[in-house]
């Protein structure tokens, strides 16, 4: 996966970009409107230079002083002052007087040192200069003459006009400079003045404010640079450290956790923190949802088990009923076609049938059996009882069979033992041991049975066992042996009529009671045993051997 710029790149990337395009707007507004705006400027001192000097004249020839020839005194006498020139002074009398001069001179003075102005003051009557600037004074007498009796060929383009002066651009050849000139009378009507200054000072002074503009921009631009992505890099650091512990949480890492740094912000915190409790709920749903899937998975797997059992189960059923039912058809029909005529083939035809029911009649009460007890219909009850008292009445009853197959019976159980079960589950299981012993005893065809107690981690237990004597069990046979409908020799089981559920129903008793089973091929036969937990300590519960 491509990985992104960084938040603090992008953000300085923005910052020389927005500066960049502030310092180019302010370059471009300098370049394209300075100039005017610096020409307004001076128009406006050129004005305000006019009237304060017309208020001064009018004023002071209204009181008859003479303040065009003092205020140049003065103003040689300041310059003198300034430069070290011996021009001369006279001083005036009147202090009235004086003060006029001065604020004339200080005009004046301030005009041509600030603004750059050189001033002109004509008395037209008397065809005398009666103030100048150092300045050229012989080309602006000339200049304002000429404007005077309209012979001047440089009259440029008029910017404003009044009654008594015009302020106008004008060009001259000489220099090749452009300047700015205002020229008329004073409000006596007899003083002519003449301001000008050039614009080539105004233009050098955009350029000059240009550059200064343009380095003071990089400078800044870079200097604010480098400021904002350290700064930038304080102020990333939670949200990068907030963005590692996102990632680690989508690889479902639950262990990674926000610590509020020394230095942190609110809207961090309150993020972080939100970052935690998501990740506490993420860790509980997602384990929630393991422990459905789990569930679900198992339910699968046990639903898919139980289907191929009751395919297994069917196919098993109606595989063990198909012979005897087709005995039976094959029996009744010949009994309806007269197959047996006399009384003694009717009775063998008979008795075919009825062993054939019987053993139907047997395997589905053993399936009943067995599914209730794998379905847990038929819970344990478990309860202190007499393992050898149960032992002695299942031989007993199994004696006509035992003596009918002349099969030997040694029972090592001959004093009381008690154990914890559900005494008619465990006679089951004693009666389909002893009955399988019976069915597969050969050679000498003995039969031991015998109980031994052996102590556990969870306590006291009797082992009870059953051994024939006869062939051993295939060891890869041993596993199956429990499973419905196996049967390790079909056709000797189909001789005695076993089903191969009677094992399959020892499984489902020991297992509700929680206790273990099993089967071991011994030197001269095969043996099976069972567990069952010791009542306390009672005296009774004590060691049995066979004999």
């Amino acid at each position: 996966m491509k990985r992104g710029h960084s938040i603090r790149l992008h953000f300085t990337v923005i910052f020389i970009g927005l500066m960049a395009l502030a310092v180019m707007a302010v370059w471009c507004i300098n370049t394209w409107f300075l100039e005017d705006y610096y020409q307004d400027q001076k128009l406006d001192q050129l004005e305000d230079g006019y009237r304060v000097m017309d208020r001064i004249i009018c004023g002071a020839k209204e009181e008859g002083r003479s303040v065009l020839r003092d205020a140049q005194e003065e103003l040689l006498r300041q310059m003198e002052e300034l430069f070290g020139e011996e021009t001369g002074t006279q001083g005036a009398s009147a202090q009235e007087e004086r003060r006029a001069v001065t604020r004339l001179a200080e005009v004046v003075r301030d005009l041509r040192d600030t603004s750059n102005v050189a001033i002109l003051i004509y008395d037209n009557v008397t065809d005398q200069t009666l103030i100048s600037s150092p300045r050229d004074i012989e080309t602006m007498e000339e200049r304002v003459q000429g404007y005077i009796l309209g012979r001047n060929a440089f009259r440029g383009e008029t910017v404003r006009q009044d009654d008594n002066y015009v302020i106008q651009k004008t060009f001259d050849p000489r220099s090749q400079t452009f300047y700015l000139e205002s020229w008329g009378f004073f409000s006596d009507n007899s003083t002519i003045f003449l301001m000008t200054t050039p614009l080539e000072s105004i233009r050098e002074s955009v350029r000059i404010s240009n550059r200064f503009l343009l380095y003071v921009g990089i400078c800044v631009i870079l200097a604010g640079s480098v400021l904002l992505y350290f700064l930038m890099k304080h102020m990333t650091g939670p949200i990068y450290r907030l963005s590692q512990l996102s990632e680690r949480m989508s690889r479902l890492d639950f262990t990674a956790r926000y610590v509020r740094p020394k230095h942190s912000t609110e809207e961090v915190d309150t993020l972080g923190n939100s970052m935690n409790t998501l990740s506490d709920r993420l860790q509980e749903t997602i384990g929630k949802l393991q422990a459905a899937n789990e569930q679900l998975q198992r339910d699968i797997d046990e639903k898919t088990q139980i289907d191929e059992m009751r395919k297994e189960f069917i196919a098993n059923v109606s595989h063990e009923l198909k012979t005897p039912i087709a005995l039976i058809q094959g029996y009744a029909e010949g009994l309806v076609e007269g197959m047996a005529e006399d009384a003694e083939n009717r009775s063998y035809y008979c008795g075919v049938i009825m062993d054939e029911a019987g053993k139907m009649n047997k395997m589905v009460r053993q399936l009943l059996t067995l599914t209730a007890l794998e379905f847990g219909r038929e819970q344990a009850v478990i309860e202190r009882f007499d393992l050898t008292e149960l032992v002695q009445s299942v031989l007993a009853a199994s004696g006509l069979m035992l003596k009918q197959k002349e099969i030997k019976v040694e029972c090592g159980l001959t004093d009381p033992v008690f154990v914890m079960g559900d005494e008619f589950k465990i006679e089951e299981v004693v009666t389909n041991y002893l009955t399988n012993a019976v069915n597969h005893a050969q050679g000498e065809k003995r039969i031991a049975i015998r109980a031994v107690r052996r102590m556990g981690a969870d306590g006291a237990r009797i082992r009870v066992s059953v051994f024939n004597t006869g062939q051993p069990i295939p060891e890869e046979a041993l596993p199956n042996l429990w499973t419905k409908f196996y049967k390790v020799d079909k056709a000797r089981t189909r001789a005695y009529g076993g089903s191969g559920i009677g094992l399959s129903i020892v499984k489902a008793i020991m297992e509700s009671h929680r206790q273990a089973y099993g089967v071991e091929n011994r030197e001269d036969g095969v043996e099976f045993w069972f567990e069952l937990a010791c009542a306390g300590e009672d005296p009774d519960c004590t060691e049995s051997r066979t004999p």
